[in-house]
């Protein structure tokens, strides 16, 4: 998932450094990235509550921990 944000911003920063990119298209492109971060990150919270045990252990993360993250709203990082 890291390598995906990163790629997406290196991404992003290509799109936007672009010399002849309208202002409006700067915009657009800004905007769907927003979007498909908070898409993203709905997914990603919304699986977290279904890992086992198990699977939060491997991770290193504690039930409590993954409750509080899949709680948090999509706009929150």
């Amino acid at each position: 998932m890291a390598q995906h944000t990163q790629m997406a911003h290196s991404n992003m920063s290509y799109l936007i450094s672009r010399p002849g990119l309208p202002v409006l298209a700067q915009w657009a492109v800004s905007f769907a990235v927003l979007v498909t971060k908070w898409s993203l990150r709905h997914c990603t919270r919304a699986r977290l509550q279904h890992l086992s045990d198990a699977q939060l252990k491997d991770i290193g993360v504690s039930r409590q921990d993954a409750h509080y993250e899949a709680t948090l709203p999509f706009w929150r990082p």
